[in-house]
C-alpha cells in the first residue's frame, strides 16, 4: 500500500520510537496535522513555536533522547530559530521538522514562505529540504541519526506541503551509512599512553569536565579516574551533576562565577585534563593568562574542530568521552596529590561560595534550601540571569541530566519551557524551573501549555524588580548608571527613579500570582526569609502547576566574579 508523505512522516517517528512532538500547525503542514490526528505519538500543542524548541531541547537534556519540535512555514518556521541556536550551542540533539510551501512555489515569495535552509544553516549539525516523497523516510532516519551521533546537535527537515500529500511506497531504511559522516568514537592507543603518562607524572593535575562528559554517560568513568589518579575536579555549567558535590575532589564550577578554589586550580596546575570541554570564553577568562603553569593539556573531544580551536592542547584525543575515559584509567596509577589538595582545601576554606545571613530574603538562600529539601534529586532548569549562576553555585544535583540551562546561547526565556519538556519525559520526578523575573516573560505564555496538559512543573520567580545581571554590570563598571533594566519604571516615573534607594515605585508589571490564577495554575508569593522553607516544602507537595514568587533582594549581586578580560585569578570576591 502507498503511504502519503505525511502517513509516512507518523511511521518513520514512530519506528524511531519517538514519543511527544512539541508544536504549532498551521497551513502549510495540514496534511502532516491530519495524519499525525492518529498517530501512536503525543503532540503536544504549545503557545509559542520557540517555547516548542525549548520543550524538545528539555526532553533531550533531561534523557539523552532526540527532542522533536514542528512548525509550519515562514513565520512558524522563523519562531524556532532561538530554540534551535540554543541547542546547537550546548550540542543538543533535537530535530525539528518544518512545513513548507509546495516545491513550485519556493523561490517566488508566496505566502508564508521562508528560507528556513537557508536561516538555519549556520545554527544546524545539518538541515534537509525534502522535494520527493520518496526521499522523505530515509532523510528522517538520516536526521535522527546525525542529530544523536558524534557531538549531538539540532537537524531540520523542511518538508514541502506537496511532498506531504504526494504518495509512495513506505521503505524504512535497515541501517543508515552516510559517506560523508563517520564519528570517530574509539581513542588513538598511543595518544591515551601519553596522556596517562602525563596524568601519572603530573604533582598539581585538574580535570576540567565539560557538557560531553554528560552527553555520552561519562559520569561513572570520570569519577573513578579523578579517584584513581586523585584528581581535583572542575565542571562548567553545562556539566553540573557530572561528579558528585559531596566529593572532596570536587571544586565547583569554574569560569566568570566559578569558584575561587576551580579557578586559582586552573591556574595553578602543571597538568589539566579536558574531557567534553571547549575552552568557553567564560571558562578560560583572559587566554593569554589561561592556566600559566600547566605544561601539558589534555583534551579529549569527539568533535576534532573544537581541539586547539581556544586552547593549544599538547595531547588531543579525539574520541567519545566514555570510550577515552573507560581505556585512560586502564594506564593511570593510583596517587593522592597531599600538598596539592592541602592547597586546594585552603581556598576552599578561605573563600567559599557564602551570601550575607541576616533577615533579608536573598536568591541564594532559596536555592540553596531547595537543593537541602530536595536532596539535589528535582531536575532543575534555569532561565539565564543571576538565579542561573545562583543555580550553578547553591543547587547540588545528586545526577547527571539532573541541571539543565542554556550555556552557549544565553538564551532568556530558556527555563520554563525546557522544563515543560523535561517533565513531559519525566512524569514521576520534580522538575523545578528557577526564573527571574524577567526572564520568566520571555515564554510565560507556555502556562497554558502546562497548565492544560497536566505538567506540573514548579516555578520559583527570584523577582528582584531588575533584569538583574544587566544590572550587577551597570552597578559595577558603569557608574550604577542604571539604563533600561528596572522593571517597575512606567511612563509617570522621573528620570532619577532608578538610583539606588528610590521609594514610591509603582506596582509591579504583571502580578504573578494572579497571572498563575488566570491561567489555571497556583500563584504564591513569597515575601519573608522565615517563609521559605515552608513554602517549597508546599511546592514539592503539591499538585499542578505552581508560579511561586519570592520577592528578594533588589541589588544582590553574583559573586565571585572574573570581570571580562581579566585572568581566572584576578577574581573578584566581595564589593566591600
Amino acid at each position: 500500500m502507498k503511504l502519503t508523505g505525511a502517513q509516512i512522516f507518523v511511521e518513520s517517528l514512530n519506528k524511531l520510537g519517538v514519543e511527544v512532538v512539541f508544536g504549532i500547525p498551521g497551513g502549510q503542514v495540514l496534511p502532516l496535522m491530519d495524519a499525525i490526528y492518529s498517530a501512536p505519538f503525543k503532540f503536544i500543542l504549545t503557545r509559542h513555536e520557540q517555547g516548542a524548541a525549548h520543550m524538545a531541547d528539555g526532553y533531550a537534556r533531561s534523557t539523552g533522547k532526540v527532542g522533536v519540535c514542528f512548525a509550519t512555514s515562514g513565520p512558524g518556521a522563523t519562531n524556532l530559530v532561538t530554540g534551535i541556536a540554543t541547542a546547537y550551542m550546548d550540542s543538543v540533539p533535537i530535530v525539528a521538522f518544518t512545513g513548507q510551501v509546495a516545491t513550485h512555489l519556493i523561490g517566488n515569495d508566496a505566502f508564508q514562505e521562508a528560507d528556513i535552509t537557508g536561516i538555519t544553516r549556520p545554527i544546524v549539525k545539518h538541515n534537509f529540504l525534502v522535494k520527493d516523497v520518496k526521499d522523505l523516510a530515509r532523510t528522517i532516519a538520516e536526521a535522527f541519526y546525525i542529530a544523536s551521533t558524534g557531538r549531538p546537535g539540532p537537524v531540520l527537515i523542511d518538508i514541502p506541503v506537496d511532498v506531504q500529500r504526494a504518495q509512495t511506497d513506505f521503505v524504512w531504511p535497515q541501517k543508515v551509512e552516510i559517506r560523508s559522516y563517520k564519528p570517530h568514537t574509539s581513542p588513538n592507543f598511543a595518544q591515551i599512553k601519553r596522556a596517562a603518562e602525563a596524568i601519572n607524572a603530573s604533582k598539581k593535575p585538574v580535570i576540567y569536565a565539560g557538557g560531553g562528559v554528560i552527553s555520552s554517560s561519562a559520569h561513572k568513568e570520570l569519577l573513578k579516574l579523578s579517584t584513581l589518579g586523585g584528581i581535583p575536579v572542575t565542571t562548567t555549567l553545562l556539566a553540573h551533576g557530572a561528579f558528585p558535590p559531596s566529593s572532596k575532589l570536587w571544586l565547583g564550577m569554574l569560569g566568570m562565577h566559578g569558584t575561587y578554589a576551580a579557578n586559582h586550580a586552573m591556574q595553578n596546575a602543571d597538568l589539566i585534563i579536558a574531557v567534553g570541554a571547549r575552552f568557553d570564553d567564560r571558562c578560560t577568562g583572559k587566554l593569554s593568562g589561561f592556566a600559566p603553569r600547566a605544561a601539558n593539556i589534555i583534551h579529549i573531544d569527539i568533535d576534532p574542530t573544537s581541539i586547539s580551536k581556544t586552547v593549544a592542547a599538547t595531547i588531543p584525543i579525539v574520541a567519545d568521552a566514555r570510550a577515552a575515559l573507560t581505556e585512560l584509567v586502564k594506564h593511570v596509577g593510583k596517587n593522592s596529590h597531599p600538598a596539592w589538595i592541602s592547597a586546594i582545601e585552603g581556598w576552599k576554606k578561605n573563600y567559599p561560595l557564602k551570601y550575607k545571613s541576616d533577615d533579608n530574603l536573598r536568591g541564594q538562600y532559596v536555592i540553596e534550601t531547595l537543593s537541602r529539601l530536595t536532596g539535589g534529586e528535582a531536575i532543575a532548569v534555569t532561565e539565564v540571569g543571576q538565579h542561573q549562576m545562583w543555580a550553578a553555585q547553591f543547587y547540588k544535583p545528586s545526577a547527571p541530566r539532573g541541571f539543565l540551562s542554556s550555556g552557549g546561547l544565553g538564551t532568556m526565556g530558556y527555563g520554563f519551557p525546557a522544563a515543560i519538556g523535561a517533565k513531559a519525559a519525566n512524569p514521576s520526578k520534580l522538575v523545578v524551573d528557577i526564573a527571574g523575573d524577567g526572564s520568566i516573560q520571555m515564554n510565560i505564555q507556555e502556562l497554558a501549555t502546562a497548565v492544560l496538559n497536566k505538567i506540573d512543573v514548579k516555578i520559583i520567580i527570584l523577582n528582584n524588580n531588575y533584569l538583574g545581571m544587566v544590572r550587577q554590570w551597570q552597578e559595577m563598571f558603569y557608574g550604577r548608571r542604571y539604563s533600561a533594566v528596572c522593571l517597575h519604571k512606567n511612563a509617570d516615573c522621573p528620570d532619577e527613579c532608578d538610583k539606588p534607594g528610590r521609594k514610591g515605585c509603582p506596582p509591579y508589571t504583571p502580578d504573578f500570582v494572579r497571572l498563575a490564577e488566570a491561567y489555571g495554575a497556583t500563584g504564591m508569593r513569597i515575601i519573608k526569609k522565615s517563609e521559605v522553607e515552608s513554602a517549597l516544602k508546599k511546592i514539592i507537595a503539591s499538585k499542578g502547576v505552581v508560579v511561586a514568587e519570592f520577592i528578594i533582594e533588589q541589588e544582590e549581586n553574583v559573586l565571585p566574579m572574573v570581570p571580562a578580560g581579566a585572568a581566572l585569578d584576578e577574581i573578584i570576591t566581595s564589593l566591600a
